[in-house]
């Protein structure tokens, strides 16, 4: 008999197995030889009040049930067929690579084009840009096999569960390398650690199974005949043909869209938000989320934090936030400064830092409203350049004490922060607009009087934090996810306005993959 049961344990209990199987046995009522197998099937931390509780869902086999299945269910993928119709995919972050995958079981060929490096290659480049100070425009922390997401703690959590399977997602990770821990925890991450091979071993699976990835590969523009696509042009003018196009470039490729607008391509300014990297104390976040002055302990995982609130109707919210992690350069061109959050599997870095953010909606900036459709594109690139330049031209970041910025004073000196390239004191009371800075401040004053002792000088800011998410959207059908205006061409992922993350992006990309095969279906009933 295979049963399930909820358990809510200490940490203690949780975490070694002979008091958890304790708990198993009392809670089915049962002698201890009657429990043939048993697994943990969901897990998650209820820090809400001074007693952390795990909670576990866990499913045991008794009498003649005497092993339970793994929950690893691999996924077939088979060869296609060498006349099967070319579906060319620009961007190999998630939503690409996923796209990949979907078309492979689709019997489709899918072909990857990718404006940056390898994941490997990608790696050395990452550690020029700490070492040189200088951003390498085509392979950096947005750009390259992975995507952003590739360097930002691989975190898995997301709300897109009503867009398509979260379960499919996180099972093709683990076959590809992911650990099986992202079937089972509540919040899952794979690490920036880890994450490269597993996108490694996704692009082996879309190279066996007769599919192509290019690397190096920049899409310029897009070839069409009477309304309907036919392929692309590379910035090498390379012509490369195909039965439909999956536009997946990711939130950063300002300069691809900005060409595609300029051919004419329908876009729209979308809502980003904008702000700082925060970093605090790792252990200083323990104390504080698990209510205890010896911080985690032996059994409980570096903390999280989630805080939102509303200023003057618009949100200011903590967003990737990265337990012990690092804050890393991730501007994708030169003359810009952006930063972001990644931390590694085991999470056991000394920081914790978040991106803590203020809402902005097309239209909050009433004198950008000459760029139209790229007035948040231009807002977002003019503050990278500001922030640049106050900067002495480079990418050493400014950084200010966090309560020294809500009381308005310019910080006299600076704790130690994992930001390679280094820091400088600046008052980002007067780096940011008043629309951000005086929400921010409001925010981060909220966010103390919730947790009191978060708002410290032990914690400092790092700017600037402007990737959130694309600053346009390309507008698409519903119902066959086509653009609106152009036949075959499906706008995919973060850099089309459609995910916020990892699992949402490749979650996108698969539903524009099985919209490809049906269109192409529809058109040919021998196509797939």
């Amino acid at each position: 008999m295979i049963q399930y049961i909820q358990l809510r344990l200490s940490p203690k209990e949780a975490g070694e197995k002979t008091l958890l199987e304790k708990a198993i046995i009392k809670a089915l009522k049962i002698n201890a030889s009657e429990a043939n197998d048993w697994r943990i099937v969901k897990r998650s931390i209820d820090a809400r009040k001074r007693n952390v509780i795990v909670n576990l869902t866990v499913r045991v086999a008794t009498g003649k049930d005497h092993e339970i299945a793994a929950q690893l269910r691999p996924v077939d993928f088979l060869k296609v067929h060498d006349d099967a119709p070319r579906v060319i995919i620009v961007g190999a972050g998630p939503a690409g690579l996923f796209a990949a995958l979907e078309c492979v079981r689709k019997g489709l060929r899918p072909i990857v084009l990718e404006r940056g490096a390898s994941v490997g290659d990608r790696r050395l480049d990452l550690a020029e840009i700490s070492r040189k100070k200088e951003i390498n425009p085509l392979s950096n922390y947005c750009f390259g096999e992975g995507g952003a997401g590739a360097y930002s703690d691989g975190k898995l959590y997301t709300r897109s569960k009503k867009r398509g399977n979260v379960e499919e997602v996180l099972q093709i990770l683990v076959q590809h390398g992911a650990k099986e821990e992202i079937l089972i925890d509540a919040h899952p991450h794979i690490g920036s650690d880890r994450l490269p091979d597993v996108i490694r071993n996704i692009r082996e699976t879309i190279l066996r199974c007769g599919g192509e990835v290019k690397f190096h590969t920049q899409v310029k523009s897009l070839l069409e005949k009477d309304g309907i696509v036919t392929g692309v042009e590379t910035a090498d003018g390379e012509r490369i043909e195909g039965d439909a196009v999956i536009l997946a470039i990711g939130h950063s490729a300002h300069d691809t869209v900005r060409s595609l607008h300029a051919e004419g391509l329908k876009m729209e300014a979308k809502g980003i938000a904008m702000g700082v990297r925060l970093e605090h104390p790792q252990s200083l976040i323990d104390k504080l989320q698990y209510h205890s002055g010896s911080g985690r302990g032996k059994y409980l995982p570096a903390a999280e934090y989630n805080y939102v609130t509303q200023v003057d109707g618009r949100g200011v919210y903590s967003f990737c936030m990265c337990p012990g992690g690092v804050i890393v350069p991730a501007g994708s061109g030169k003359g810009e400064l952006v930063v972001n959050g990644m931390s590694a599997s085991a999470r056991a870095g000394e920081k914790a830092n978040s991106g803590m953010v203020v809402e902005i909606r097309p239209g909050d900036f009433p004198e950008y409203a000459e760029y139209g459709d790229l007035e948040i594109l231009q807002l977002q690139e003019d503050l990278e350049r500001k922030f640049f330049e106050a900067s002495g031209n480079s990418i050493n970041a400014p950084a200010q004490r966090m309560k020294d910025f809500t009381d308005g004073k310019t910080s006299t000196s600076l704790p130690p922060t994992t930001y390679a390239p280094g820091i400088h004191s600046a008052d980002f009371n007067r780096l940011f607009p008043p629309f951000i800075s005086w929400r921010l401040r409001e925010g981060f004053k909220d966010f103390g009087r919730k947790c009191p002792g978060f708002l410290t000088n032990d914690a400092i800011l790092v700017g600037l934090e402007s990737r959130t998410s694309s600053p346009v959207r390309i507008p698409r059908d519903k119902d066959t996810l086509e653009h609106i205006d152009i036949k075959g061409l499906y706008p995919a992922g973060e850099g089309a306005g459609y995910a916020g993350g990892i699992v949402s992006a490749a979650i996108d990309g698969m539903r524009c993959a099985d919209s490809v095969s049906y269109q192409l279906s529809e058109g040919n009933d021998e196509a797939v």
